[in-house]
């Protein structure tokens, strides 16, 4: 028979929280008790806390909450980003939060792995970073219909970049970021950070953990060693978030490790294992020192396609990611302060959604992949060449009145593309403060009668600048090599050359 049991709130002795004594879910550190209702659990630490560790709790639960919740993004990062508890409970001396549950995309519907049943099991992120779970001569493999697409991927690290952006502006590190830590659903795009209860406050709140294995950053390995008042101990932190963050996207768009290559520090695999991570650490696509780089003939069969940087290199993710990879991997690997912000891989990771373009051979399972610049761009991971022209448009901005300067920025187009306010003004950011109306398209690509076309929908101010004419709402102008046209005429409209490629 289930026991209900009822908690009262630490904070505010007049709320109280019901909760099942049955089966609770044994975390690292708590169990975790469901609602009646199964609308949020209560999960209680194992072990009583120290004062130190109830008043980081507190502050989690109260300050920091209410600061999410008075910007005019709460309902985003609360409802879609976090999963932040929300108030402390205290039973028979050990201390408990209150979390909302997860929402059910971040729960398998169906599926096996091998023999075992996961439906209803957490979507943790490591079911999708591995190949061989989705290597079809695998026998634990995922079921396809839960894998979703390659650019749902660069959606899913998005998300995950702008929750560590939020952090991050608040002043707090999250300490533990892992596969583990985060819930991802490929279908829906989402992606859910949890453990917040372990949240590092510079300077007034050390973190509880130094991580978990593949995401701990080298300086943090390196110096563990040390005791923690030491001064050179390198304990968690934003830096060795953004660390972490980094390992996460190369690893959900590679699904190999970034620093996992074929070099042996030391035939003792726990030695092995923290030089390699750590004072060792050295990036295996580095273009000029090869020493870690991966064998291929050492990879098992499953992991041969994704496992080996040969046939699928980082710079498939295109120029912008490409970068920021060579910055974290190389420049910053030993050097935390060159590390790229989260905000720097939100803008790289939107710029590249710009660059995709859908593979033409309907049996590829990535379906997308970013355009390489080249003549003949092909689907590095089917190997389809892409067949027909390919219009390319630079996006330029006004710099004074007779100057307009090329923006870095590019939009690939493809039949039955949106434009967004985002592409036509500059005054327009695509971040999470994006109202509704501004999400709204704004006109179409399409391939009509064999030509290429922009149809404004609801522009006022577009204009041919090459013919000199204006181009109404309902009307469209055809892509030809060669053709400008302004997309606004307001301050801060921006300007769009065409290049036909593949011609």
């Amino acid at each position: 028979m289930k026991k209900t049991i009822k908690v009262v709130s630490v904070l505010d002795t007049a709320k109280s929280y019901e909760y099942v004594d049955e089966n609770p879910i044994r975390g690292g550190v708590k169990d975790v008790y469901f609602s009646p209702d199964k609308d949020y659990v209560v999960a209680f630490y194992r072990n009583p806390l120290d004062e130190g560790q109830k008043e980081r709790i507190m502050r989690i639960v109260s300050t920091y909450l209410q600061s999410i919740q008075s910007g005019n993004t709460s309902e985003y990062f609360l409802n879609e980003i976090f999963r932040w508890p929300y108030d402390i409970v205290e039973r028979n001396k050990l201390t408990g939060i209150v979390v909302p549950v997860y929402h059910h995309k971040f729960y398998f519907a169906k599926g096996y792995i091998g023999s075992d049943n996961i439906q209803g099991q957490d979507k943790v992120g490591k079911w999708f970073t591995a190949p061989m779970f989705r290597n079809q001569q695998y026998p634990l493999r995922l079921d396809q219909s839960e894998l979703g697409d390659w650019l749902s991927y660069f959606q899913i690290a998005v998300n995950i970049s702008r929750g560590v952006k939020k952090l991050h502006q608040m002043g707090l590190a999250h300490s533990d970021l892992s596969y583990n830590n985060i819930l991802v659903d490929p279908v829906t795009k989402s992606a859910c950070i949890i453990d917040i209860d372990g949240l590092v406050v510079p300077k007034l709140f050390p973190p509880e953990v130094i991580g978990t294995a593949d995401f701990i950053a080298p300086e943090v390995l390196k110096t563990q060693h040390l005791k923690l008042q030491d001064p050179n101990r390198h304990l968690p932190n934003q830096k060795t978030d953004l660390h972490a963050l980094a390992v996460l996207i190369y690893m959900y768009l590679l699904r190999r490790h970034p620093l996992r290559g074929g070099k042996i520090w030391d035939l003792d695999s726990e030695k092995d294992e923290i030089l390699s991570m750590g004072e060792k650490a050295m990036f295996i696509e580095h273009p000029e020192n090869n020493s870690n780089h991966v064998k291929s003939d050492h990879l098992r069969k499953w992991d041969a396609f994704w496992g080996d940087p040969q046939k699928i290199p980082y710079t498939v993710t295109g120029p912008y990611i490409s970068e920021l990879f060579r910055k974290t991997f190389i420049d910053g690997l030993h050097d935390p302060i060159r590390r790229p912000t989260a905000n720097e891989w939100e803008a790289a990771l939107l710029k590249t959604v710009d660059l995709i373009q859908p593979c033409q051979n309907s049996g590829c399972t990535e379906k997308w992949y970013v355009f390489d610049n080249s003549s003949n761009p092909k689907c590095p991971f089917c190997g389809t060449p892409h067949q027909g022209t390919l219009p390319v448009l630079d996006l330029y901005f006004k710099f004074d009145d007779e100057v307009w300067k090329p923006e870095n920025h590019r939009l690939m187009v493809y039949h039955n593309q949106y434009l967004f306010k985002w592409h036509v003004s500059r005054k327009v950011i695509r971040n999470e403060n994006l109202t509704m109306e501004d999400k709204m398209p704004v006109g179409y690509f399409t391939f009509h009668q064999g030509r290429w076309v922009l149809v404004n929908q609801s522009l006022s101010g577009m204009k041919d600048v090459t013919e000199q004419k204006e181009i109404p709402p309902g009307s469209m102008v055809e892509l030809i090599d060669g053709k400008k046209i302004l997309l606004s005429s307001e301050e801060g409209g921006r300007l769009i050359y065409v290049t036909m490629a593949n011609q």
